[in-house]
């Protein structure tokens, strides 16, 4: 275990600096960028991309590189994306997006891999049962992990602290917040007004160098990890570009992964939500810019608590309940956001919210991988690849209607995604529990049959 944890811990810490910088930045796109939309299409972009590259690079990197390296590999191309943002323009922001989003794809599936095979490999020495622990070893990176947005919100917060106090908020713009926002229309106020850019530059300066950071510590401290079956069958040959496409395409015969995509896809729905919406229409709206990053803060903490705590809760209840329990949070989250008229006298509620969104949030980031790392376990590659696709695909669709729709729409929208993924998930669970009991009924009735043969010679 000592070696197992060592590797976890390397591989934890090094996301916790790398999206340090990555969430503090993600979260402040929409209102430090809202000219013109910059922001959001920087992160529509980065998803685009992403989208693309989930469904082509993993495979190749990962069997080319192995794990490790692709991470470390991928890690860079964040920190171009933080070099971008210092001359912020659509020459620079755009062309940083792309290449962050080659690199998320195989960053994410491979780190997906090298977790599930160690938690396999763990489980085979200990003789301990496999989903068991590769759940628990996801709760424990996505404990450490989630706090990273907690320390990038912090220093956001801190730095565009110190802007001088603006004055006060005119009440008739507390109309047009909330679910009531309609086509940006509080993009041009005055609690959206831009920090000085000697406080973006220490910002920036703050994010790279713990970019730079993860690198040298996954680089330096992380080991190289093969599969078991890969071993068995000795060293193989990379992967073409089109066996690469192929093996991720052919995955949809499973009728599983069919129904499952829509897991994913709003994973990167509810996230566009609240990264892109929440802190523009509902924070920044109301209280300003400078209350970005302690209401993101709110979000990453309960979900790096309740990360940990899922990860150790699933041996008891089982994921369908963790499932349920993360449907009827967000679900109650989507009606009160409805109906809510956020007003800086309400200030609690604006943590309460992300909060909320952090508990169900949880359930999805450890469940989902979980879930797929153990139903796809011969083709774990394919699977997180297939799976950022289509997470991918639900960020790009959520950012690309987010100038065009009003947050009233977004949030029906996304009640509706809800719905379909949890009914899809109802159903594989359905088909999982008819195999087992089938398996269980003809292994019941083979030492029958044996019997009365034996009865009858």
């Amino acid at each position: 275990m000592e070696r197992s944890l060592k590797n976890i811990l390397v591989l934890s810490f090094g996301f916790l600096l790398l999206f340090t910088a990555y969430g503090g930045l993600q979260s402040l796109q929409s209102s430090l960028y809202s000219e013109d939309g910059l922001g959001v299409a920087a992160l529509s972009t980065l998803y685009g991309a992403m989208l693309l590259s989930s469904l082509l690079l993993p495979p190749i990197l990962i069997a080319k590189l192995g794990c490790k390296w692709t991470i470390v590999i991928s890690m860079c191309c964040y920190v171009a994306f933080s070099l971008g943002n210092f001359y912020a323009s659509w020459y620079t922001l755009i062309p940083t997006s792309i290449l962050l989003g080659l690199g998320a794809a195989p960053l994410w599936s491979a780190q997906g891999t090298y977790l599930t095979i160690m938690g396999n490999t763990h489980a085979e020495k200990t003789g301990k049962v496999s989903k068991d622990v590769v759940s628990q070893y996801f709760g424990i990176f996505f404990l450490i992990f989630q706090s990273s947005g907690v320390w990038g919100n912090l220093i956001s917060s801190l730095v565009f602290g110190q802007t001088p106090t603006q004055g006060a908020i005119p009440e008739e713009q507390f109309e047009s917040c909330g679910a009531s926002d309609c086509l940006g229309a509080t993009a041009s106020t005055n609690s959206t007004n831009r920090p000085s850019q000697e406080l973006i530059y220490t910002l920036l300066g703050i994010y790279t160098g713990s970019g730079f950071l993860a690198v040298l510590l996954t680089a330096a401290f992380l080991e190289p990890i093969k599969d078991a079956e890969q071993k068995s069958e000795g060293e193989k040959q990379a992967p073409s570009f089109w066996s690469t496409l192929l093996s991720t395409v052919k995955l949809f015969r499973d009728k599983r992964l069919c129904l499952l995509v829509l897991l994913p896809l709003y994973c990167g729905f509810q996230q566009a939500f609240l990264a892109g919406d929440y802190t523009r229409s509902y924070t920044t709206c109301a209280l300003g810019i400078q209350f970005v990053g302690y209401v993101m803060i709110c979000f990453s903490a309960v979900n790096a608590l309740c990360s940990v705590l899922y990860g150790k809760l699933a041996q008891y209840t089982g994921r369908i309940a963790l499932f349920a329990l993360g449907a009827v949070t967000q679900l109650s989250c989507f009606i009160a956001l409805l109906l809510w008229k956020p007003h800086p006298r309400q200030l609690p509620l604006f943590f309460v919210f992300p909060g909320l969104w952090g508990m169900a949030d949880a359930v999805w980031q450890t469940q989902n991988n979980a879930l797929f790392g153990v139903l796809f376990e011969k083709n774990k590659e394919a699977a997180f690849a297939s799976y950022r696709l289509w997470e991918a695909l639900g960020y790009v669709i959520a950012f690309g209607y987010s100038t065009f729709l009003c947050v009233s729409v977004k949030l029906y929208v996304l009640l509706g995604v809800l719905s379909l993924a949890m009914a899809a998930y109802g159903t594989v669970e359905y088909l999982g529990s008819k195999k087992v009991a089938r398996l269980l009924t003809e292994e019941q009735t083979k030492p029958a049959e044996e019997g009365v043969t034996q009865t009858k010679m």
